[in-house]
């Protein structure tokens, strides 16, 4: 059985000491270090999660951004493919008329020059025929 003697009062009371020295040393101390290193942390990550989302807005006004870029430079681009396809129908109409016109000229020009030769052989039609005439006949 257990005898509870006059030291077994003082290594209770050694003991309650020890434990006061240590709590005072030694856990005290690490309980502030590491209440202090929760804090920290809990602050990086509020820093962390401001940052986030920061860059997160940043990047949606970035995309938003970018699409409205890539709008305008596709009315841009469809304004100038627009203005391209009118300006070429506008070449493409002035050439038409300036080949019709060369070509109506050619015509005449062609047409004066069959009724000058037509006329040129129709007066020399009859000599034309008489020598002819006298070839075949044996005459010449």
């Amino acid at each position: 059985m257990i005898d509870l003697d006059f030291s077994f009062f003082i290594q209770l009371v050694n003991f309650i000491i020890t434990l006061l020295v240590l709590n005072i040393l030694l856990f005290s101390p690490i309980r502030a270090i590491i209440k202090k290193r929760g804090e920290l942390m809990a602050e990086k990550l509020g820093k962390v999660e401001q940052f986030t989302a920061q860059s997160d807005g940043k990047l949606r006004d970035y995309q938003a951004a970018l699409t409205g870029a890539r709008k305008d430079a596709v009315d841009i681009r469809n304004g100038l493919k627009a203005e391209g396809v009118k300006e070429e129908q506008g070449i493409l109409a002035a050439a038409g008329q300036e080949a019709a016109s060369t070509l109506k000229a050619a015509r005449a020009d062609i047409s004066g020059q069959a009724r000058d030769a037509l006329a040129q052989l129709k007066k020399d039609v009859e000599q034309y025929a008489q020598k002819a005439t006298e070839k075949i006949l044996g005459r010449a």
